[in-house]
């Protein structure tokens, strides 16, 4: 059954506890517009009027002077009102006890999954991932987490992320959470076998995804890579290069940490391969296309052939396949963007 046919059974069965009240409302109603229409002979706007201000107990007063066989059918309207809005309490609670507004929540949170698009998906909300999740946010990026622990489930929501308490291992779990429109996958939950699992079910149902998965030893960084990871990050191995240079280059750390709390990023800007497309740049230098004078950002570096070309001169030239590594606020890349129009093939972005 498809995601499509399951939304519409579940609704339908969420819709099923209401039939009854509502269609015991409606024929309440009719049946008693027709008593006024047989016994008093008024129009069926005067008769549907009376049942509803009787019904409702506002009591307007009668539209005309009722007959004893009017009377009668509003006596009967009143006893059936108080029948329906009995069993309508009785119905309410009864749904209350049985986790029926839980599963309202639960259908109305996947609907919502369902319109997000280029959003990330982190996986695990411990250490790692509440560091993640606060780097997006504070970025702005779309997240929906999922999260087993509901402990974990609570404090992410606190902080109003979108949480799927779900298990990340299994398919149905990540096309819930809108793999197949998402940006990138993060695998951060604590276990190696975990995140490999993660990574392997994300690759075959989409080959395309961008997918960056947490490591703990030199071994799992060689699976996740096997699997299919786009990145892997060790956090031992990251947080020990991070101290090495606090240690040997502190001004380039703080340097980097000043580049985190700005609104500058760094986007990797792929080219086409196709000459094509970079006909209007293709062979100019940087120079020659003002690139950074019209745009305001700074290309730091360039990755021609495997090769990286750090501050790359005024005399470099564009050619297809190339990599621009370029840093500036989002504006300024935008600019940049526009500049080489077709000629981009990819955008991949680095928050700052």
């Amino acid at each position: 059954m498809s995601r499509r046919s399951r939304a519409r059974a579940q609704l339908k069965l969420l819709t099923a506890p209401w039939r009854g009240p509502f269609t015991a409302l409606a024929t309440l109603i009719l049946a008693g517009a027709s008593g006024y229409r047989l016994t008093e002979g008024w129009d069926w706007g005067d008769c549907l009027w009376m049942v509803l201000i009787t019904v409702s107990t506002i009591g307007y007063g009668e539209v005309e002077t009722l007959s004893p066989q009017g009377r009668l059918v509003t006596v009967l309207i009143v006893v059936g009102g108080l029948v329906v809005v009995q069993l309508a309490i009785q119905r309410v609670l009864g749904l209350k006890e049985s986790g029926y507004f839980r599963r309202v929540k639960e259908f109305r949170f996947h609907r919502m999954l369902e319109r997000m698009h280029d959003h990330v998906i982190l996986c695990g909300y411990g250490r790692i991932g509440q560091e993640i999740a606060a780097q997006l946010l504070r970025d702005n990026i779309p997240l929906v987490v999922i999260e087993t622990d509901s402990f974990r489930r609570d404090v992410a929501e606190s902080k109003g992320l979108k949480v799927l308490q779900a298990d990340a291992t299994l398919d149905e779990t990540l096309l819930d959470a809108g793999l197949d429109r998402c940006q990138s996958l993060v695998a951060a939950l604590p276990g190696d076998a975990s995140n490999l699992y993660v990574i392997l079910s994300a690759r075959d149902l989409r080959p395309d995804c961008r997918l960056i998965a947490r490591a703990s030893s030199d071994e799992a960084t060689a699976k996740l890579r096997l699997a299919g990871a786009s990145v892997v990050v060790s956090p031992y191995v990251a947080g020990g290069r991070v101290m090495a240079a606090s240690a040997l280059r502190p001004l380039a750390l703080d340097f980097m940490e000043l580049l985190a709390g700005s609104n500058f990023e760094i986007e990797e800007f792929q080219l086409s391969n196709n000459p094509q497309y970079l006909s209007a740049i293709q062979g100019r230098s940087l120079a020659e296309l003002e690139l950074g004078r019209r745009s305001g950002a700074l290309v730091l570096a360039i990755r021609d052939q495997g090769q990286l070309i750090a501050n790359p001169g005024g005399d470099m030239e564009l050619a297809p396949g190339q990599l621009l590594i370029v840093l500036g606020s989002k504006l300024q890349l935008s600019r940049f963007q526009q500049l080489l129009g077709e000629a981009v093939d990819s955008i991949e972005t680095m928050p700052g």
